[in-house]
């Protein structure tokens, strides 16, 4: 299995470590049965020094056991907290366009459902690998014993593995059609979730969701976990089954056919029964190593960034003058719709409002000029030099945004990542109207259950702690109310500029184009610059361009 093959790549001397403990545990428990057959079924009359002897051994196998299974586990353990942290810390370093391509509901599922599946599997292994070890040595004692009876037995054992195999394919199979209708039921449950207020109001579109949506996946979901259910008990079963024929074939051998005598048999009998147990677990352990192994594969479908452990130190955002697009091309990949080429040289300390119909690409310019999205050709120069792809981080140092589907964090930290200023928190507050609305615990917001426009001010007010030159607001003022929207664009606007803010808006709000000391427009993809009597038509009426744009 490739995920016994990674753990093994990355931990192999503690792995190595593992399995000598599982030897050894292996070893101990054949020798106590050695034990028991030398001591208490040959000899007849035992020393009464052989009840602390064997006791003795009991209590060193028991902690030889443990000791191994607990290795195990904690190696596992531990490899699962960093395959999930390196899960995340890949996430973060994946372009924004592939996160939207694989999609929220995937990338939950893998680090809840996949990556559970992996530890479960690991605090199994050791019972994989117990059962394993033990029935080669168990092998090895019963040949020393009887080879004629071990040959019989092995032939017995090998149809009993060979069964169990069968079966446990068939849970396989069902497992890995388990892991895609999984995505498609956390889809569901984001759906009903999300979209709640909707399907309360519209009771057809939640019965509708309810029954041909929810209802089907769960039914394909519980087909396929009933199969891998029946065919793993069946395989459990078969198993235990045929280990108890195992020993009754062994009395047959040994009493009925004469190749061994009663001890011989007794021990074989026991040492089937001592084999019994592990072997069992090691099959009732197999599925979930075929769980963990589609949970690991799925992991690597989703074309992540390369791994990498550190974020990086980066250097000191300069002080520039201009920033340039030049002839950039995006097309959303699978959708049609491409944007461009754009042209833009955006200046230092500008006021620059962005305008256009909706789906004309107003917010697709706004994530290729912050770096966020990698365009499929032309190039970002800043103060005339190129910005390279591996420079890409150090750029966006240069940006703050506010985006509409606009995510709260609870920390205000400053350029340094230190909390800020709790004086300056508080004039900034007040300037939001908010000083009555935001309790803080040092830089921590405690309450980040806001109306929508309340959480747009408190994401502006991130935003401006963390001091970056370039502010991105998608229109952000659209969910203010009439009167703090002329608050923002008469006074909030003109503060930000005074601050040294470069501030790039998206906006819909024509009766305050004058406070733009440019004026663009997306159209179709296409940018350009509104000026004389167009910015002036745009000014008057920005609505009537926006529903033609629309209508065409």
């Amino acid at each position: 299995m490739e995920l016994l093959r990674v753990v093994y790549r990355q931990y192999r001397w503690p792995f190595m470590l593992v399995i000598v403990l599982s030897l050894l545990s292996a070893g101990l428990g054949i020798g106590l049965i050695a034990f028991i057959n030398r001591e208490l079924i040959v000899t007849v009359n035992a020393s009464l020094m052989v009840l602390p002897q064997f006791l003795g051994l009991l209590l060193l196998l028991m902690a030889v056991t443990l000791g191994s299974q607990l290795a195990l586990t904690l190696l596992g353990h531990h490899f699962v907290y960093c395959l999930r942290g390196e899960f995340i810390k890949r996430i973060l370093d994946t372009r924004v366009e592939q996160i939207e391509r694989i999609g929220q509901a995937q990338l939950l599922a893998g680090l809840t459902s996949d990556v559970r599946n992996i530890t479960i599997a690991f605090v199994r292994l050791p019972e994989l690998i117990q059962g394993i070890i033990l029935t080669l040595g168990s092998a090895l004692y019963l040949a020393w014993l009887s080879p004629k009876m071990l040959l019989v037995t092995a032939v017995w054992v090998a149809v009993t593995i060979f069964g169990g195999w069968l079966l446990v394919s068939r849970v396989y199979r069902h497992m890995t059609t388990l892991r895609e209708t999984e995505d498609r039921l956390v889809s569901d449950y984001q759906t009903i979730i999300v979209g709640r207020k909707e399907l309360m109001l519209n009771r057809q579109r939640a019965q509708q969701i309810f029954e041909t949506v929810y209802r089907e996946d769960a039914r394909r979901y519980r087909h396929h976990i009933v199969r891998a259910d029946t065919y793993h008990l069946s395989a459990v079963n078969w198993s235990n089954i045929m280990m108890l024929g195992a020993i009754g074939l062994a009395f047959f051998l040994a009493n009925s056919l004469g190749w061994a005598d009663t001890a011989v048999a007794a021990t074989y009998s026991l040492t089937l029964l001592f084999l019994r147990t592990p072997l069992l677990s090691a099959v009732g352990a197999l599925p979930t190593l075929l769980t963990a192994q589609i949970a690991f594969n799925k992991l690597n479908t989703f074309r992540l960034a390369a791994w990498k452990p550190d974020f990086p130190s980066l250097p000191a955002s300069r002080a520039w003058q201009t920033l340039e697009l030049r002839n950039l091309v995006f097309q959303y990949q699978g959708k049609g719709f491409s944007v461009g080429p754009l042209n833009l040289t955006l200046r230092r300390g500008e006021r620059v409002f962005v305008i256009g119909g909706n789906g004309s690409g107003k917010s697709t310019l706004a994530m290729l000029l912050a770096g966020l999205y990698q365009p499929l050709s032309g190039e970002i120069l800043l103060d005339g030099e190129v910005v390279h792809a591996d420079s890409l981080d150090e750029y966006r140092q240069l940006f703050s945004a506010v985006f509409t589907d606009v995510h709260l964090f609870d920390r205000l930290i400053d350029p340094h990542g230190q909390p800020v200023d709790p004086q300056q928190v508080q004039a900034w507050l007040k300037r939001l109207k908010m000083q009555d609305k935001i309790r803080l615990e040092g830089n921590r917001v405690l309450d980040l259950k806001l109306s929508k426009g309340q959480s747009k001010r408190l994401a502006l007010l991130l935003a401006v702690a963390e001091q970056r030159d370039i502010l991105l607001l998608d229109e952000w003022a659209a969910d203010q109310d009439p009167h703090f929207r002329r608050t923002f664009y008469r006074e909030l606007l003109p503060w930000l500029q005074e601050m040294g803010k470069t501030v790039v808006a998206v906006s819909h709000d024509d009766h305050y184009f004058e406070h733009a000391d440019r004026l663009l427009e997306m159209r179709a993809g296409s940018l350009s610059e509104l000026t004389g009597s167009e910015r002036e038509l745009a000014t008057l009426d920005a609505v009537k361009r926006t529903e033609s744009d629309e209508a065409s």
